[in-house]
């Protein structure tokens, strides 16, 4: 019998390019807004995060691949293509979902909500009583704040911030001489869908039948007031995303704060990746824009109307709760409610919260118990996306106010947090908090919370740790695991990690987490290895990881090994997984699935059988280069043995088993819907999780 060929795992086909697998997970997005079975906001709102996924991914993904080509870069990624392959092939991609978009929202979605009493006219369409109102609206208010800039030999042509909308202008004089100019849609002045007062001023004026006009055609209908004297030939509207990703090296740790300001101020600046234009703009501008701007005409995109839906988010302001998701009471556990005393159920068993079916006030407690309890000494916390008005901020200074010591460590380098974040850092810091803004060389991404209690038996530290922010807005949105516990190891190490985070402590090693960029890789392999013996000598071998991406080419061809060993593997990755299952002799024993719903799945999860005795470990990090080797993660174990096995038993099988949002990968990097077999029950993970919260894990606890 001939030996089977020897497949090296190295080979670019085992591998699914980066940027056409976040492409896909974008287009499960567009999916949701796709399907009628959630209601008709609901529907706006996965349209509106569509478009703002794409406007991220162009200001950090394509414009790395466009410098790269400009550069002439010969370092691939694993899947072997060039930067100009990439982007060809994106352009390819995108565009049958950029129709897709459009159609959804003009030949489905646009008209339901008509259906349902929320209008959004072309400005032409309005009667004469409404263009009156909006004539008034423009001339008092909008009038007043617009610039039109010419461009000829004495103008220069005018700067276009990143994302800003603005119309492109022909206008002619006298002489039939045209003349070009540009005026910005002040959208941050005002809101881009304009409502239109109701024609009885005595109403309720109540969101059940409502009109919007979009912002731009409002001054489209009034150029005549910008150019008096001339004649308005056409307008269109247009839109630039701008490279906001630019490279800086940081040096030093004092000049982190001015340097992050001076990244938010080039980032203003950067070079165009893309001008959104409305499908209908003349040749002749686009060909303008494209000499004007240094662009290529494949830079150029044609899309519907409006151009730029992201803010379509606006509607989900509207009262109208019969077209949105019904709302959902988050469970409290018994011991952790207001008013009990959170150190003492701490001292009695580690607590695990899964948000958002948990609520998140147990964590605002902690920190809130620990501000106002004398014998607290210290806090120290990591600060990665905080959000407006944060309750986790307050309560820090309110510790200050207390006297206690507090140290936060705040990243100033969250990718478009940076302005929020050094707001707080600011604040808090007036406040005398100690305020680290990070690590020179790397992104601390890991969330922790200690605090350091002096008791009857000496000092005894109190732990948070988790998947997620400390934000108490998307904690209702993002699936997380919050772990609280006063494990005497474990607080060990955290204490070690924030000595390295805020002085000079250099720690090789931990007695219980695994700490990136220190032993977290290390520590991966090593465990995936010992599955793969484990699994040779006594069989059973099973790896379950839950994570958002999974792209580093090691550890990808880890889990190659294990399932070339017999291992079974279930990956369970949210957005972009770079590993194909399926091809023989080498991924045969692993399947990969997705879950996009109502919530942003984020929670990571890491399972190994070990032989029967099991393990689990949830934390911040996904397995992607940058994670594990360019910023500090954390990985945390799940040693309780009721908590592990709610998590083996309880959680995992639901994820897994969901018939109704899951999409499973196929070897080409396409994915399936999966749907409930005749016979079977639908399983959603997300809706049997809400219904059932509060009333499972807790009870074991």
């Amino acid at each position: 019998m001939d030996n089977p060929p020897i497949i090296s795992l190295d080979d670019p086909a085992l591998y699914i390019n980066r940027e056409l697998a976040w492409i896909r997970f974008n287009r499960h997005v567009l999916d949701e807004a796709l399907d009628s079975a959630h209601p008709l906001l609901e529907r706006v709102k996965f349209l509106s995060i569509f478009a703002n996924n794409l406007d991220e991914f162009f200001m950090v993904r394509v414009s790395g691949l466009q410098r790269q080509f400009a550069k002439g870069v010969r370092k691939f990624p694993p899947d072997g293509m060039t930067p100009a392959q990439q982007l060809d092939a994106l352009q390819e991609a995108m565009l049958p979902e950029l129709i897709t978009q459009y159609c959804c929202w003009h030949d489905d979605i646009l008209p339901k909500l008509a259906q349902c009493g929320i209008n959004i006219h072309n400005y032409q369409g309005l009667d004469e009583r409404q263009k009156g109102a909006m004539h008034r609206f423009f001339v008092d208010e909008v009038f007043p704040v617009l610039t039109p800039l010419a461009f000829d030999s004495s103008h220069p042509f005018p700067f276009i911030s990143n994302l800003s909308l603005n119309l492109a202008i022909i206008v002619k004089d006298t002489q039939n001489k045209e003349f070009f100019a540009r005026v910005k849609v002040p959208t941050n002045l005002f809101s881009r869908l304009i409502r239109i007062p109701d024609a009885d001023k005595n109403s309720r004026n109540d969101d059940k039948n409502v009109h919007f006009v979009y912002l731009e055609e409002i001054i489209a209908a009034h150029l005549n007031m910008l150019f008096p004297g001339l004649e308005t030939v056409a307008s269109f509207p247009f839109r630039i995303t701008r490279d906001a990703d630019p490279e800086i090296e940081v040096d030093d740790a004092s000049d982190l704060l001015t340097t992050v300001e001076e990244i938010m101020e080039q980032r203003a600046h950067g070079n165009p990746v893309r001008i959104e234009v409305e499908c209908s703009m003349h040749d002749s501008i686009c060909h303008m824009l494209e000499k004007k701007l240094f662009v290529t005409s494949a830079m150029i995109h044609r899309v519907g109307h409006p151009v730029g839906m992201a803010d379509l988010m606006q509607l989900l302001s509207l009262d109208r709760p019969d077209l949105k998701d019904a709302p959902f009471t988050q469970s409290l556990p018994a011991d952790l409610v207001e008013g009990r005393d959170i150190f003492s159920a701490i001292r009695q068993h580690d607590i695990l919260l899964y948000q958002p079916y948990d609520s998140f006030t147990p964590v605002v407690n902690f920190i809130r118990q620990a501000a106002k309890d004398p014998d607290v000494l210290a806090i120290k916390i990591t600060l990665y996306r905080v959000g407006s008005n944060s309750p986790i901020v307050k309560a820090l200074m309110e510790a200050r106010e207390n006297g206690k010591a507090v140290a936060a460590l705040i990243e100033l380098k969250a990718r478009f947090d940076e302005e929020n974040n050094i707001g707080w850092a600011k604040a808090l810091e007036r406040e005398g908090v100690h305020v680290v803004y990070g690590v020179v060389g790397l992104k601390v991404h890991a969330k922790l919370c200690m605090v350091v209690r002096r008791e009857k038996d000496g000092i005894r530290r109190y732990m948070h740790l988790g998947t997620g922010n400390y934000n108490a807005t998307t904690s209702r949105i993002y699936t997380d695991f919050g772990f609280l516990t006063c494990d005497k190891q474990i607080g060990e190490d955290v204490a070690n990690l924030f000595n390295f985070l805020t002085g000079y402590a250099r720690i090789d090693s931990y007695l219980k987490l695994l700490v990136a960029p220190v032993t977290l890789r290390k520590g991966m392999l090593s465990m995936i290895e010992r599955e793969i013996v484990s699994h040779r000598q006594n069989g059973g071998g099973h790896l379950i990881f839950k994570m958002n991406a999974l792209v580093d080419p090691i550890c990808i061809a880890a889990l190659y090994r294990a399932s070339q060993a017999g291992v079974k593997v279930d990956l369970q990755v949210r957005g972009i997984c770079c590993l194909r299952p399926g091809i023989s002799g080498v991924s045969e024993n692993i399947e990969v699935t997705t879950i996009v719903g109502r919530f942003l799945e984020h929670a990571r999860i890491y399972y190994f059988h070990n032989g029967g005795n099991e393990e689990i470990y949830l934390g911040s990090a996904d397995l992607m280069p940058r994670n594990l080797d360019r910023r500090v993660e954390v990985l945390f174990p799940v040693q309780n043995p009721d908590i592990r096995n709610a998590i083996i038993t309880q959680i995992i099988p639901v994820q897994l088993n969901d018939n109704c949002k899951v999409r499973v990968l196929q070897s080409d990097g396409t994915y399936e819907r999966r749907i409930p077999k005749n016979g079977s029950t639908p399983l959603n993970a997300q809706a049997l999780f809400l219904e059932h919260s509060g009333c499972w894990y807790h009870d074991i606890q």
